[in-house]
């Protein structure tokens, strides 16, 4: 009977409630775009760096990743040897790379370059650079040809069968100096990747760095993020490590998780804004329907309704009207997060420039999760809730006589 009756009071002033209901939605449709922006933002870079970098999960040397040099490498056999022949659940494959520093040169123009010695096949089923070729092709396994990252080739005005010269220092001190085509140019999500990333066959690497069945990282082929703590544990109880460390990607990329929590926290300061105006709106509303029903909240009074029926009443007309915003509020934002995940945002110009010197990729594409249409739905109307108790208030005061003298 109370839900009946508030439902009938809510339609008896249309424009009121539809004031208060567009409110609700606005609300709902702002607050759910902002996070599905910000958390696809960083959904993409840390999704660049780590599906077609890092992996998931890397098996180094003892104490490489404090002192990243290419004497802490290890023995591609022996690892072998110590993984053996039993499978590890959710561990699809490894992939072994050589890595280390060095100078690239062509013509005039230098570059300090990232070298990754890669198993071609492997590493494109896990990281899927073929796809992201956007000039020449990728090299074979037994070739000597290099694929760069497309930043690095506008800097070196390098393209497709050019000569890159790349001089270093090998394992245990040794020369490194070579000349290499470039079989491709790739385009990675990473700004920072695109500059100084160069792909090499693993032999051709180990053959440039004087280091023959060396390498100085194993990437985790992991078939879901979830995944990832049970096969790091794994790896640790069957690896000595004393000679081996098994880090997942937030261990290997804490800056990344700093920066995104500090761009949370910024976030939520214009959050608390947008939820502070929408409290006031609501608010505003909640008065100005108290103000005109006071005559009719009198008359109920006087002819037996009693004031905490009456104060129900009013409660559940404010949570349905809370509830029909926030529904609409989620059918309204679905379709616009959509758009913006099929068509991110693309920056350009000064502010593209920017965003690249902080690493982020000036393309911000939204998250399609269900679960944020869900949470700030269930924000908003937690604030309407917590204002509908207000009118509880206000009629526990109500002067049946003053009320019905004012209209």
């Amino acid at each position: 009977m109370i839900l009946k009756l508030a439902w009938r009071n809510i339609w008896r002033n249309r424009r009121r409630t539809w004031i208060t209901v567009a409110s609700i939605l606005f609300a709902v449709l702002l607050s759910s775009l902002m996070e599905a922006l910000q958390k696809g933002a960083w959904n993409h870079m840390i999704g660049n760096m780590v599906n077609y970098y890092t992996g998931y999960a890397q098996v180094h040397g003892r104490g490489y990743w404090d002192e990243q040099v290419i004497d802490n490498s290890f023995s591609l056999e022996g690892f072998r040897a110590d993984m053996g022949d039993q499978e590890i659940p959710q561990l699809s494959g490894y992939l072994p790379r050589l890595e280390s520093f060095a100078l690239a040169s062509t013509g005039n123009k230098t570059s300090g370059v990232l070298i990754a010695g890669v198993v071609p096949d492997a590493e494109d089923k896990m990281s899927d650079v073929s796809s992201r070729i956007v000039r020449g092709t990728f090299f074979e396994e037994d070739s000597e040809a290099v694929l760069i990252g497309e930043g690095l080739a506008e800097h070196l005005n390098l393209e497709v069968q050019d000569t890159l010269i790349l001089i270093s220092q090998g394992y245990q001190g040794v020369n490194a100096a070579g000349k290499y085509p470039v079989s491709g140019i790739v385009r990675f999500g990473s700004p920072e990747l695109s500059k100084q990333m160069v792909y090499m066959p693993l032999a051709a690497a180990q053959w440039f760095f004087g280091a023959a069945d060396r390498v100085t990282s194993v990437a985790l082929d992991i078939t879901a993020q979830k995944r990832i703590p049970g096969v790091v544990a794994a790896l640790e109880s069957r690896l000595d490590t004393i000679n081996y460390e098994v880090m997942s990607w937030e261990e290997m990329l804490p800056e990344l998780l700093e920066a995104k929590a500090m761009d949370s926290a910024g976030n939520y300061v214009v959050y608390f804004i947008l939820y502070m105006v929408i409290t006031f709106g609501i608010l505003g509303t909640i008065l100005m329907m108290l103000k005109e029903r006071e005559y009719e909240f009198g008359i109920l009074v006087a002819i037996g309704m009693h004031k905490l029926q009456l104060t129900l009443v009013t409660w559940v007309e404010i949570i349905l009207m809370g509830l029909t915003g926030s529904l609409m509020g989620i059918l309204a934002a679905f379709p616009v997060v959509w758009y913006f995940r099929v068509f991110p945002l693309r920056f350009t110009g000064d502010m593209a420039e920017m965003l690249e010197k902080f690493g982020f990729e000036p393309i911000f594409p939204a998250e399609l999760n269900v679960g944020i249409f869900v949470w700030q739905a269930a924000i908003v109307l937690s604030i309407t809730a917590l204002l509908a108790v207000f009118p509880w208030l206000k009629i526990r005061k109500l002067k049946v006589v003053a009320a019905m003298k004012r209209h």
